[in-house]
């Protein structure tokens, strides 16, 4: 891997290349099963009777006890066990909204169901952490104390101290995305639990009028969430992101008239964009607000939704490249913004990209960027080209999403999937102790993370599979939930569903479905090999240009035709003039990949470089079978 690395560091012709990568479509069925089904392991509390992730256990079950409060239930956010309630709540308005504007899609698949139960146990805690008008739970865990132990979540023995805003300690981001999360979620629940979404939308209109009325940035407040979760872009993007759903599900002209009264103070119609996530959510609100334009809702708060829907535009212009700032893209055509969790930012701009895509559709418009006329259509290739690199389609032909595809991150920064289950072996794990034992292991984890999107890659497309990697290899909830709604799309299409109408998400049909098994790779057995047991077939799946030079991207796939398992291949690979990846070099010769021991009878491996040349020469050298 680090040969790879550095290989690919001194090659800076490589790196200007925007590869115009079009490989075979994905199974975004598959990929939306699995990220659903992701944060069945991200579950805190007393786990339901129809989990699904059966190496996860009861844990926090005591949460909020101290304070005299029921704190038991709620998502742990990434690879610790705290529960912070800022991030949490995005996630869970990120869920709702895929799900008002694709539940039809979600459905037509199979999913809605598990999506929607998904959504409910985020909304459950939710309830609990406001049990007052104007109090709100917004921390369970300290992330120091939780970061200095490597243990399960069930076998925590990290303080479990709750944090909460209230009047005299005021948490506006907090409580205005946690009132966005519940009235985004009652119109979920409006047609199959309209009981649920009137007791949603009560606490949505309670916690924006605290929101409004105590004004102050929560981690002032709650101050261990600092360094973890800091607000660096205040309050009032929240507050009108709270206002924008509220208007949403209630019809109510006060909260569209506050969006319009508020639009300039509070930075609505000046900040022009190029990201959007659980900190910063003006290209969120600029997005709604458009719509709400577009539907002819505007009134007499028009010339100031003019000005949101010009700055949605940028956000949309900056991530195509065709706007007057532009967001930077690696090598490969991913977006990126920072080292620390990247993939964050593309899923969350592939969403807004899918929805504001639709909402041009059926408003029959199309967008004015800085370098011309935009289409819906550009809009929705954009996102998919996003989705497809995280699913595979990249220079590592790497699969952000573990458990999709064939070549996945197989040491994720993550406590609970990297420890053995506490149902395989219930010897407890010291806080310490886990650090030493698994932690530092450089064996694939023990429970596959399954449908979870980590960090990814850095700036150049350089990715490096250990646990210790926190940067690239740690999950996060707010990664997955924008992807709900982008891969129904992707998987379902648009069908002529107008989203400018009014929609209620249709009542889920409650079935259990187990996720779809990934496809293995159809592979064509090379003729000139035909009766060794091992067979080699390479092939072209993508080809560019830059300065003149042709370069060229070839797909080799390895497959064990015998009965017998390949415990050792060892790989003669001539003729090669640029890079590899998912081959481990051992002096002359290639072998297995770090994350593989063998290869069971009828099984493949792939692996893929680039160079501008024809096909290298590939053969095998030797091989062990047993």
């Amino acid at each position: 891997m680090e040969r790879f690395v550095r290989l690919i560091s001194t090659t800076p012709l490589l790196l200007l290349l925007a590869l115009p990568l079009a490989l075979a479509s994905h199974d975004y069925g598959q990929a939306l099963s699995k990220s659903i089904l992701f944060f069945e392991a991200q579950r805190s509390g007393y786990l339901p009777h129809n989990q699904r992730v059966k190496w996860r256990a009861n844990s926090g079950l005591l949460d909020g006890k101290a304070s005299g409060v029921d704190l038991v239930g709620g998502y742990y956010d990434a690879g610790d066990n705290v529960k912070f309630g800022l991030p949490m709540a995005f996630t869970l308005t990120m869920m709702s909204w895929s799900i008002v504007e694709y539940g039809k899609q979600m459905a037509a698949s199979g999913e809605l169901s598990h999506a929607m139960d998904a959504l409910k146990w985020g909304t459950d805690y939710l309830i609990k952490a406001h049990p007052e008008p104007n109090v709100l739970y917004g921390e369970v865990g300290d992330g120091n104390s939780d970061h200095y132990c490597w243990q399960r979540p069930e076998d925590m023995t990290t303080d479990r101290r709750a944090y909460k805003i209230d009047p005299s300690n005021p948490g506006s981001d907090l409580s205005g995305e946690t009132a966005a999360a519940m009235s985004a979620a009652s119109i979920v629940f409006r047609r199959s639990n309209p009981a649920y979404a009137r007791e949603l939308l009560r606490h949505a209109i309670q916690l924006f009028q605290f929101a409004d009325t105590y004004r102050g940035k929560y981690d002032s407040s709650i101050s261990v969430a600092q360094k973890y979760y800091r607000s660096v872009s205040g309050y009032n993007d929240e507050l009108l992101w709270a206002a924008a759903w509220l208007y949403q599900a209630t019809n109510n002209q006060y909260y569209l008239n506050y969006l319009g009264k508020n639009g300039d103070s509070m930075g609505g119609t000046g900040w022009g964009m190029t990201e959007f996530g659980w900190d910063v959510k003006y290209a969120g609100v600029q997005t709604l607000v458009a719509k709400f334009l577009m539907q002819g809702k505007a009134g007499l708060n028009a010339p100031v939704f003019e000005r949101y829907q010009q700055k949605a535009e940028y956000f949309m212009c900056s991530c195509l490249g065709k706007g007057t700032r532009n967001v930077q893209r690696t090598p490969g055509g991913l977006i990126f913004r920072q080292r620390w969790n990247n993939m964050q930012f593309v899923t969350s701009a592939s969403f807004l990209a899918t929805v504001y895509s639709d909402y041009l559709t059926s408003a029959g418009r199309y967008m004015k960027c800085a370098s011309g006329n935009v289409s819906p259509s550009e809009l929705l290739s954009f996102s998919k080209s996003q989705v497809d690199y995280l699913l595979g389609d990249n220079p590592r032909a790497t699969s952000y999403m573990v458990g999709y595809g064939n070549n996945f991150p197989r040491q994720v920064h993550h406590r609970a999937s990297s420890i053995v289950s506490i149902k395989v072996d219930s010897s407890f794990v010291s806080c310490r102790g886990g650090y030493a034992t698994w932690f530092s292991s450089k064996g694939s984890d023990p429970n596959v993370l399954v449908g979870a999107v980590v960090g990814g890659p850095d700036a150049y497309d350089n990715f490096a599979d250990e646990r210790d990697n926190y940067e690239q290899t740690e999950p996060a909830t707010y990664n997955n939930a924008p992807l709900f709604g982008v891969l129904a799309r992707l998987g379902g299409g648009h069908s002529g569903y107008n989203q400018l109408l009014p929609v209620t998400p249709p009542a889920p049909k409650h079935v259990v479905t187990q996720p779809k098994p990934t496809p293995e790779p159809k592979v064509t057995p090379s003729p000139a090999s035909s009766s060794s047991p091992i067979t080699i077939e390479q092939k072209l799946t993508a080809s560019w240009n830059s300065k003149g030079k042709s370069y060229y991207r070839y797909s080799t796939i390895v497959t064990n035709k015998s009965a017998k398992t390949l415990k050792f291949l060892n790989l003669s690979v001539s003729k090669l003039y640029g890079p590899l990846w998912g081959l481990t070099k051992s002096g002359d010769s290639y072998v297995f990949p770090s994350w593989l021991n063998y290869l069971p009878p009828g099984k493949s491996l792939e692996f893929v470089y680039i160079h501008s040349a024809s096909p290298a020469d590939v053969s095998v050298s030797s091989y062990t079978l047993a």
